[in-house]
């Protein structure tokens, strides 16, 4: 690799797709594009960059998210909107009182604990804008992949979209989520109920339209625990706090609730958590909306036999519960190291077969004991004694700032 215009010509014809324009796929063609002069194209399924939501505040850890943020030289840009008072964590039981307080750091300390907060959508903009401009193509939904015949060691597979248009490609990425088209080409898994759905409520302009839950929350996280309930809250970037009111029910449960017309999903939660003290209640009373999001997941030791030509990243990969704090995190890490793959596939002629094998074992086994202990933190924050399980597990991780 003499030069990058020596790089660009060298991989010029090993042509990529990725299918999702998630933050899995986005740091994937990133890191292809900044770090190896790769070249690919994402294919998304929303028609623009704000057809919806992208969801609240992500923790960036320093092993994972953040070290693959550095592979796509934006950790300047991301030290610009990191939020490290996002850190902070209060805990309470359903009386009101605080059991704990957890101050994060002030700025960057570089270890293990260095998990500034920064907004799902900003983080999102940051990748797609140190993107070439052609490499999104915005409203392409994939509805069949074929595989083609194999030639001198390539495997080489078509997607067909729902505009009726064709590619064809010597690597597919599934980038493509939760309910993944890719990976039904690798395995039959499909995701499971975790035993928790979260109805998610939002306040905007915190401070000054509702300075009392603002200062219950913080600056950072407030969690309110109890009865297999839970108020899990989150301080955002544009002012607004998110409150995912978390509970152990039936799936689809409460399908059956007119989610258009906040009142009626909020008069149930209220009745819910009538033995709650008002503090608390009032997370519920002044959400304007709310949304219901039934929590799902892979098997924690999910695997796949290993198809050359195709492989899998993020949440398509090892869909987890979000109580780690790694789903993202993962993800990001997930494209930055399969980027390091491709490279060596299309400037050392290593082995595509042997290359993504290697790729998904390292993968697998990264992932597995992050998903089952989030799936075990689940267990612990929504159960009975909530509170005072949380407080022992934080004792255990030797925290110091609990309340008196």
């Amino acid at each position: 690799m003499n030069s990058s215009q020596t790089v660009a010509q060298g991989a010029s014809q090993f042509k990529i797709a990725v299918v999702g324009g998630g933050l899995g796929g986005l740091t994937l063609a990133s890191v292809l594009q900044h770090a190896y002069k790769i070249k690919c194209a994402v294919f998304e399924f929303d028609d623009h960059i704000n057809s919806r939501n992208q969801g609240g505040s992500l923790d960036l850890h320093v092993e994972s998210g953040q070290l693959a943020l550095e592979k796509a030289g934006l950790t300047d840009q991301f030290r610009k909107h990191a939020r490290y008072q996002g850190q902070d964590l209060v805990l309470a039981d359903m009386t009101g009182k605080i059991l704990m307080k957890h101050v994060g750091s002030e700025g960057p300390t570089g270890g293990e604990l260095d998990r500034p907060e920064i907004d799902r959508t900003v983080l999102r903009q940051m990748l797609i804008d140190s993107l070439d401009e052609d490499t999104i193509q915005w409203g392409k939904k994939v509805i069949k992949i074929e595989e083609g015949s194999k030639d001198n060691g390539k495997h080489p597979h078509t997607l067909t979209f729902q505009d009726g248009q064709t590619g064809t490609f010597d690597l597919v990425v599934g980038a493509d989520g939760a309910w993944s088209k890719i990976r039904k080409l690798m395995s039959e898994a499909t995701p499971v109920y975790s035993g928790v759905t979260m109805i998610e409520g939002r306040m905007s302009n915190v401070d000054i339209d509702h300075p009392e839950v603002s200062k219950l929350v913080g600056d950072g996280t407030f969690w309110g625990l109890q009865n297999n309930k839970g108020l899990l809250c989150q301080r955002n970037g544009d002012g607004s706090i998110r409150v995912y009111i978390a509970l152990r029910i039936e799936e689809n449960s409460l399908s059956y609730l007119d989610y258009s017309n906040p009142e009626i999903p909020r008069k149930y939660l209220m009745d819910l958590f009538s033995d709650w003290d008002d503090s608390l209640k009032a997370l519920i009373e002044e959400s304007s909306t709310f949304i219901q999001r039934g929590i799902y997941m892979l098997p924690t030791d999910y695997t796949w036999k290993s198809h050359p030509g195709v492989t899998l990243i993020g949440d398509a990969a090892h869909l987890m519960t979000p109580f780690a704090g790694e789903g993202a995190n993962m993800a990001m890490l997930d494209g930055a190291k399969l980027a390091t793959a491709i490279s060596e596939i299309a400037y050392n002629g290593k082995d595509l077969a042997t290359t993504l094998d290697n790729f998904e074992r390292d993968m697998h086994n990264i992932v597995t004991p992050l998903a089952t202990e989030s799936f075990e933190n689940m267990n612990t924050l929504i159960s009975e004694n909530g509170p005072q399980a949380t407080l022992k597990f934080f004792a255990m991780m030797g925290n110091d700032n609990a309340a008196p």
